[in-house]
């Protein structure tokens, strides 16, 4: 779209893809269960086809096994089905393409060393129609892996063990995206201060919801411009400066 826009000189508007980082500080306390499972709920919404997706959970290494259990446990209890039911939580993938797409990104994910917490590329017991994916969780993820590197879009989290904030920070931002993010701690200035040297267009402190008024957008392969509130409208205006 770009490129043909530019025949014209045309301003384009892009929202592209994400590999959003959530990091959990290692203040979070008893809050710790909270922030897992929002994060997983944040990682498997649509069933993970979300471009804003949670799908990098960055945790201190001390705090992993807690979190391993944690997540475990959430993505064991999601219901698959047809969405539109009562009680589903996770329905099926867009097309059997996509299917397998998925399925073959967490077999890469286990070729590479990851730790497969839960979930797996085999067909999902109970269910014989529909393009479904269990609910998956890697853990001991390192940098540079392919599901720490690449956009799913599907149900897959992975969990990436960390030492220091600065450690969190530096690979919550290798990465070609930047659209969303999340932060959690107990002291809610150190938060804002993460936030704000995380380079991602959007981020939440501490499970904060969707904010529609809030300019929508990311840094990166993640897009150009901005949607929503008022420098959403913006996109659409050209500014004129008239002299007396």
């Amino acid at each position: 779209m770009s490129e043909l826009a530019a025949h014209t000189i045309k301003r384009v508007s892009l929202e592209l893809g994400g590999k959003s980082a959530n990091i959990i500080l290692d203040d979070v306390g008893e809050d710790l269960q909270a922030a897992v499972i929002d994060g997983i709920q944040k990682c498997f919404l649509n069933s993970g086809q979300t471009c804003t997706a949670f799908t990098r959970m960055l945790v201190p290494r001390r705090l992993l096994t807690d979190v391993e259990a944690i997540a475990k446990a959430a993505a064991e209890s999601a219901k698959l089905g047809d969405p539109f039911a009562p009680g589903t939580d996770l329905g099926p993938m867009v097309t059997r393409g996509h299917l397998e797409t998925v399925r073959s990104y967490i077999r890469k994910g286990i070729e590479e060393g990851a730790r497969l917490i839960c979930g797996g590329p085999e067909p999902v017991e109970g269910l014989g129609k529909g393009w479904f994916v269990k609910p998956t969780v890697f853990s001991a993820v390192e940098p540079g892996m392919t599901i720490e590197q690449e956009e799913i879009f599907g149900p897959v989290l992975a969990i990436i063990p960390y030492d220091r904030e600065e450690d969190a920070i530096r690979i919550a931002n290798d990465s070609i995206y930047g659209l969303s993010g999340g932060v959690w701690s107990r002291d809610p200035a150190r938060a804002e201060r993460v936030a704000r040297r995380m380079r991602t267009g959007m981020v939440d402190i501490n499970g904060a919801a969707f904010n529609p008024m809030q300019p929508f957008g990311g840094y990166r392969q993640s897009g150009n411009g901005r949607e929503l509130g008022t420098h959403g409208l913006a996109e659409f205006t050209e500014i004129k400066a008239i002299q007396r």
